[in-house]
């Protein structure tokens, strides 16, 4: 009866009628996630594995690496080559996974518990890539990156630690995965959830509580103050997986911005705690999409034009990884190609980060590095039930 209740109560959600924001020019906004999270160790991990009988290469993620400051410093300067109507340059919107795995102290406890190592001390042990931190901080003076709250684990902690505790297949998968120094691998194992989701649970249960999200989050976004000096103003939940606890506690915390999974034209709006939810709508990920195109994506950013809602770009940072796999080089070009093409048909375009478009439906105006801005916002009210019939539904993991 209460889960009827629960369904119900939801189904008249999506029917009631919110009030949406709507702009008289393009606008773009580029955003990213996994920044900082450390995955196979390069070759020696691929190796490694390899050597224990996983079939690595079998999808992307396999190659899942961690981006090095060559990489950051390409696609600084991809970025710089692009400016908007106004002369400011494209802008990457980048969300933050905070810390590491310490796999080195878990495996002083024999695997038994989680321990994680701050991002904003450095990688953890058996990791090389020097100038990364400093990379990062380059690209934000320069405008060119604007940190945002990713998590600390991608990965639900009390799911795994559930499983350390037990024995079979998932605890095994678990080492050996740890002892070539590599985190995880998501899609060889779902069932360790997302950060704030627990996969296993009864389906009304997967999120975690409130305190239990409110403690991981107020650890995060103090590690993320200690890495850039400054508190995240938008956030993104690991797979997308947020629900009302996750936005309360992101309330109390001053993010404003909700970044949301890709699938339908929904404009941006505010929820009941007063943030601002955007979803994103174009999805340009060549290294994982084997039927990638960019003129899939002008396609879907050209429709959002057409709508008066921003063009959201989903990319995650696996793409412009290169110290195992390609990723970097071929999505530089096919990214300088993009661009491009929403210059040229758009001459009045304007590429803004997720806080400048807060102060604009706030003010009616922003700040941004090249002085104030001003845009006419439109306020109409839609449903979310409207929405997702006009585009139809399409279910992402992140």
């Amino acid at each position: 009866m209460l889960r009827a209740a629960q369904k119900l109560w939801r189904h008249g959600l999506d029917l009631l009628p919110l009030e949406g924001f709507f702009f008289d020019r393009p606008l773009v906004l580029l955003q990213s996630d996994d920044w900082g999270r450390a995955g196979l160790r390069d070759q020696q991990g691929l190796d490694r594995l390899r050597a224990e009988g996983l079939a690595m290469g079998e999808r992307p993620y396999d190659l899942y690496t961690l981006e090095t400051a060559e990489d950051l410093a390409r696609l600084q300067v991809l970025l710089n080559r692009h400016p908007d109507s106004t002369g400011r340059t494209a802008c990457l919107g980048m969300n933050f996974m905070v810390a590491n795995l310490d796999l080195a102290k878990m495996e002083a406890g024999d695997f038994r518990q989680v321990h994680l190592w701050p991002l904003a001390d450095g990688l953890p042990n058996g990791w090389s890539r020097p100038g990364l931190l400093g990379a990062y901080r380059d690209g934000i003076k320069d405008n060119s990156f604007y940190p945002q709250l990713h998590g600390m684990t991608h990965f639900c902690s009390a799911a795994v630690e559930r499983e350390l505790l037990a024995t079979g297949d998932r605890t095994s998968l678990l080492r050996t995965m740890w002892q070539a120094g590599t985190p995880y691998i998501h899609w060889r194992m779902p069932w360790i959830g997302y950060e704030y989701w627990d996969s296993q649970m009864p389906c009304d249960e997967r999120f975690l509580d409130a305190r239990s999200q409110q403690e991981l989050i107020g650890q995060a976004v103090g590690l993320f103050s200690k890495l850039f000096s400054t508190l995240p103003q938008s956030g993104c939940a690991p797979g997308y997986r947020a629900n009302d606890h996750t936005h309360r506690a992101w309330a109390q915390y001053g993010i404003g911005v909700a970044q949301n999974g890709p699938g339908t034209f929904t404009p941006p709006h505010f929820d009941r705690q007063g943030i601002l939810n955007l979803y994103r709508n174009v999805e340009f990920e060549p290294a994982t999409d084997p039927r990638f195109s960019v003129e899939t994506c002008v396609h879907s950013a050209q429709a959002c034009f057409e709508r008066s809602i921003p063009a959201i770009v989903s990319m995650h940072s696996i793409n412009f990884h290169s110290s195992v796999s390609g990723f970097r080089e071929r999505t530089l070009g096919l990214l300088d190609d993009f661009l491009s093409a929403l210059e040229s048909r758009h001459p009045d375009l304007l590429y803004l980060c997720d806080n400048e478009l807060l102060q604009l439906i706030e003010k009616g105006s922003c700040h941004t590095p090249h002085g104030n801005m001003e845009i006419n916002v439109t306020r109409k009210k839609f449903t979310r039930r409207n929405v997702e019939r006009r585009v139809g539904q399409r279910q992402k993991t992140g």
